[in-house]
């Protein structure tokens, strides 16, 4: 396989989409590193695994020798991001998005090579447009063509509101490229229309278009939905290392491989093909995979010692040996005259329910302090601190205080 191939590889790894492949790797074979663009609107302050995909696909184009440049949109941010939305989303004020850019910019550096990374604005070109500039832009495109965009099509057909700004973000979206001349764009297979938007304005201002790259959406703890924090199924990379360790090893042995294949750094194509034939096989216990993939994610934003701290604490709650104390302590307010173990269940958040904490009580799968508790009538006081634990998977270390 040739170095071209390899990196193609590399690049294409998780991949949904790459448009177009055969201008990739003609740019790659002229040698001239690319620029590579990814932007993040600053909505919210924190970062979860689910943004990471992006910026681990942007590292891997470092590694490769490329220039990437780590778009902040701190003007897109105040139009509001429409795509997905049935609703128009609310602006944030210039305050809400430069507090959150800074906090993007202190935790990009945890994947990204502060060295070979360029940090853009978007403000800096959309800040200097006047609304001749702004009304130009916007005549490059058609309502029709608009309409084409899926969550639009199905706004304007339900007769949902549709704000002409909205319209305006994927034209803003499209011109970043234009201003910063980018080869390649990585987006959420959800920004494909956007991303698309940025070749054609490309070829309109005499650019050759970029290429475009589009990675899933990373599906949360639950699996199911894309990582949210909203729906709670997300690890942020600033929560501790326990937390990344005790909630990457909760996910199921089905998610585990799309982790390791949108996430991983340590365990490459070749290795992850090998180890999943070593599950179906047998011979080994797919655990061991997870608890080495949430080694490498508590080691990647934090440190190696955090992340051994991390494991053993996670090791003493699974196993009933060790130190429990390296969990994180949960306080959970009950009456003064305690609660019984089904409703603890439901408040420490380990049952969505009472009857399914009932339900687990009957199947021997609630333990507390390492001990099995079948009795639904048990009751627990004020001041019990130890731990809860559900399954194999579902545990926490509480203390009880009078609510």
């Amino acid at each position: 396989m040739s170095s071209i191939d390899e990196a193609l590889a590399q690049i294409g790894r998780g991949a949904d989409e790459v448009l177009k492949l055969d201008e990739l790797r003609q740019r790659l074979e002229s040698g001239r590193p690319l620029r590579v663009k990814a932007g993040f609107d600053p909505t919210a302050p924190d970062l979860h695994l689910g943004h990471t995909v992006l910026l681990n696909k942007l590292r891997q184009f470092q590694d490769l020798g490329h220039q990437v440049i780590f778009l902040i949109g701190d003007f897109t941010g105040m139009i509001g991001d429409p795509t997905g939305k049935n609703v128009t989303r609310k602006p944030l004020t210039r305050e809400d998005v430069l507090a959150n850019a800074r906090t993007y910019e202190e935790q990009v550096f945890k994947v990204l090579d502060r060295e070979r990374t360029e940090v853009r604005f978007n403000s800096e070109w959309f800040g200097k447009m006047g609304a001749a500039d702004m009304i130009k832009l916007a005549g490059q495109y058609t309502v029709a063509r608009m309409l084409e965009r899926d969550d639009f099509a199905k706004r304007y057909a339900a007769q949902q509101s549709i704000a002409i700004h909205e319209f305006l973000y994927p034209l803003v979206q499209g011109y970043d490229s234009v201003a910063l001349e980018a080869d390649v764009e990585l987006g959420g297979t959800d920004q494909k229309f956007n991303l698309l938007m940025g070749r054609g304005l490309q070829e309109h201002y005499g650019q050759k278009p970029q290429i475009v790259l589009t990675m899933p959406l990373l599906e949360g703890l639950d699996g199911v939905n894309k990582m949210s924090k909203s729906l709670g199924n997300y690890i942020g990379i600033s929560e501790p290392a326990i937390d990344i360790v005790t909630k990457t090893m909760k996910i199921d042995d089905t998610l585990m491989w799309r982790w390791i294949d949108l996430l991983s750094f340590d365990i490459s194509i070749a290795e992850a093909a090998q180890l999943r034939a070593d599950v179906e096989a047998g011979s080994i216990n797919p655990r061991e995979i997870k608890l080495r993939l949430a080694r490498e994610l508590a080691t990647r934003f934090h440190d190696a010692a955090a992340a051994e701290q991390a494991i053993a604490g996670w090791n003493a709650a699974v196993t009933g040996q060790g130190d429990i104390t390296q969990l994180p302590l949960q306080e959970v307010a009950i009456p003064a005259e305690g609660l019984r173990i089904g409703a603890l269940l439901t408040a420490a958040g380990l049952t969505p329910s009472n009857s399914e904490a009932s339900r687990k009580l009957k199947e021997r799968a609630v333990k507390v302090d390492g001990n099995v508790v079948e009795d639904p009538q048990t009751v627990l006081q004020p001041g019990f601190e130890g731990l809860l634990q559900v399954g194999k998977r579902n545990f926490a270390r509480v203390l009880l205080v009078a609510g």
